[in-house]
């Protein structure tokens, strides 16, 4: 006899309940250390004698929320010289697409510079200018290649060295686990801020395994890179293992469930539905004027692993469709382990096509910046399913994730 819906459930969420609560335990036993925690644990030693510059926003904190910033500046071990804000600003003030400019930050006096759109020689003038000997990066990052902190990354370590700096990377989680590489890989000619080099949608890497991938592959000349990796961080732990508290990266990344989702459903800031900006669910809402109940009914037909798709009506505040009311799904993630958050954005774009007649891409293609080639669009227009789309990058795919094996650093 089949179970009923209501035995699944049940079921399902006594297993994650009984999975976190293991996970839980284990990661008291090993309590995660990111590598700030351990840089100043051993006094930091690697910045002596260094005029210290720093490239971090407002998730560059402590275990019990103080920003680095504000301790290492309090330090006299430390000669901390000069902050570098990336998007969004080093305090976090500026909304998607802004930054915070040139100022003194009025808590510390440190001068702050916005790196925010600048590459190569520019911002090669820029740390020169500040005096730094050493450019050090420290920002949470959600796991996913369009979001731009690690861009900020590898063109910090690119202009660190055409200034001749010292780089230093202090790890941190990623949020959605390091398991695994998924989804398409970029490719160059449509390399952009939301894709800088050939690497797949959802990279499953820490920022110090990137920096070591884009020292190696990538950078013209090699950056002098020194990485201090977190201690206690396994590549299956999801952010809530970390004991971490969660600081939104970007304003429209307020929990870890939106990171979870993210790398899947930015895809449709490349249509013209509704990616849930302007609501209190950015990335799990999802919606246009028009859209009714048979887009969840279709993706829910699809049976995929480790998530439900709810109707759902929502006016976003800001964005897209501002003030008013539209229809659409909600993202209800139940099986995070099982969950494949490219497939599903796949999965998602596939059904809306088909469901709503309104279906459109962003005129400026930008579905292809963000996918990382045409390969995506052409394909669903053409009348592809989710099998036969998700088919057509895996051996790009299986080339990459062979490339990323030699620079992880955590098993």
């Amino acid at each position: 006899m089949r179970p009923s819906r209501r035995a699944v459930i049940t079921t399902a969420t006594a297993a994650a309940v009984s999975a976190t609560s293991t996970a839980s335990a284990a990661q008291r036993r090993r309590q995660l250390r990111t590598g700030f925690e351990r840089l100043a644990q051993d006094g930091y030693a690697l910045l002596a004698n260094q005029k210290i510059g720093i490239v971090t926003n407002p998730t560059g904190i402590t275990r019990d929320a103080r920003h680095i910033v504000d301790v290492m500046h309090a330090d006299r071990r430390v000669d901390l010289r000069a902050v570098f804000g990336p998007e969004h600003g080093f305090r976090g003030t500026a909304q998607a697409g802004g930054s915070e400019g040139r100022y003194d930050d009025p808590a510390t006096g440190l001068p702050v510079y916005d790196t925010y759109l600048k590459s190569g020689r520019a911002l090669a003038d820029i740390f020169t200018a500040s005096g730094v000997d050493t450019v050090v990066f420290d920002i949470q990052d959600v796991g996913a290649r369009f979001y731009t902190y690690i861009w900020t990354l590898y063109d910090c370590m690119e202009a660190a060295q055409l200034a001749g700096k010292r780089f230093v990377v202090l790890d941190r989680p990623n949020p959605v686990t390091g398991r695994a590489a998924l989804g398409p890989v970029l490719h160059k000619e449509f390399a952009t801020f939301v894709g800088r080099q050939p690497i797949s949608q959802a990279h499953g890497m820490t920022v110090a395994e990137l920096a070591r991938l884009f020292n190696e592959e990538f950078l013209t000349e090699a950056v002098p890179l020194e990485t201090v990796t977190m201690s206690g961080w396994r590549r299956s732990d999801f952010y809530d293992a970390s004991g971490l508290p969660w600081v939104p990266p970007s304003p429209n990344m307020p929990t870890p469930e939106t990171a979870l989702v993210y790398s899947g459903t930015c895809l449709f800031e490349g249509t013209n539905l509704s990616e849930g900006r302007g609501t209190t669910r950015p990335f799990e809402l999802l919606g246009a004027e028009g859209v009714d109940r048979r887009w969840a009914a279709a993706a829910n037909e699809l049976d995929l692993p480790g998530v439900w798709f709810r109707e759902a009506y929502f006016a976003p505040t800001f964005s897209k469709f501002q003030g008013r009311t539209i229809g659409g799904v909600q993202v209800h993630v139940h099986d995070r382990a099982a969950f494949d958050p490219v497939r599903t954005g796949i999965a998602l774009l596939v059904t809306a096509q088909r469901v709503w007649s309104g279906f459109a891409w962003r005129p400026d293609q930008w579905i292809d910046k963000l996918t990382g080639s045409t390969l995506v669009r052409t394909m669903i227009d053409a009348g592809a399913d989710t099998d036969e789309v998700v088919a057509g990058w895996q051996r790009e795919l299986a080339a990459f994730r062979r490339t990323r094996r030699t620079y992880l650093l955590y098993r």
